[in-house]
């Protein structure tokens, strides 16, 4: 750490004694005096925020989610509206009552009920569909698989919004996830037409380009996001 934040650290704490403050232990933290009031960037913060807000303004009847972040953009939904949670993985209680959870492999057919929500989302979570890091079973084309399940669980008219890696060529690094060109998507489905209502993304330096054409991802894009608004036809 730097000697001035160190030196500045010692003043204020010498001033405050001087004030007659009582200090019982010592315990700097330097890192605070160069920080912003608090991050506002990255794949999780603008997508949990971005996605919420549509939900809020569409105000569905029945809204689920499919193992997105649940101390982001499940807990964001949460806090005006109840939202319904589907992961592979178990959650303890959460103590609230709009966050209503099932357990459930997506990839598993047999266990879709069919046009049961007119909102779904699945936020950074499709990449990692059969790598078998969340205790999945191994499915090299689980994202498949599980996209296709979503849609069978949206009714004809429902909205579903989906986000993932995206990068300027298709990658699959196991077992942590895969990563997609940006208009890869349009490949993964052909039984249910999609009528994509909005894009937007984030770039590898964490910012948000909301609402824009999918051609505007910079072709040398590494590490990015891509959200993505459908209507089920």
């Amino acid at each position: 750490m730097s000697l001035k934040y160190k030196i500045r650290f010692l003043k204020e704490y010498l001033a405050f004694k001087k004030a007659g403050g009582i200090v019982d232990k010592l315990f700097p933290i330097y890192s605070d005096y160069k920080e912003q009031a608090g991050s506002a960037t990255g794949h999780y913060f603008h997508q949990d925020l971005l996605v919420a807000s549509y939900i809020s303004k569409n105000n569905p009847a029945r809204h689920i989610d499919i193992g997105s972040r649940v101390d982001g953009f499940v807990a964001h939904v949460a806090s005006f509206r109840p939202i319904e949670v589907i992961d592979v993985r178990e959650l303890n209680n959460t103590g609230h009552e709009n966050i209503r959870f099932k357990r459930m492999d997506l990839m598993n057919a047999d266990e879709i009920e069919p046009a049961i929500c007119d909102s779904l989302s699945c936020l950074h979570a499709i990449e990692h569909f059969g790598l078998g890091r969340y205790g999945d079973p191994i499915n090299p084309s689980g994202h498949l698989t599980g996209f296709k399940n979503l849609l069978k669980m949206l009714k004809p008219g429902g909205t579903l919004y989906i986000s993932f890696p995206i990068s300027h060529s298709d990658q699959l690094h196991f077992n942590a996830h895969r990563v997609f060109k940006p208009d890869s998507i349009f490949n993964w489905q052909n039984e249910t037409a999609l009528e994509m209502l909005g894009f937007s993304f984030v770039d590898d330096a964490g910012n948000l380009h909301r609402e824009v054409p999918i051609t505007a991802v910079p072709v040398e894009t590494e590490y990015g996001c891509g959200i993505y608004t459908f209507k089920k036809i």
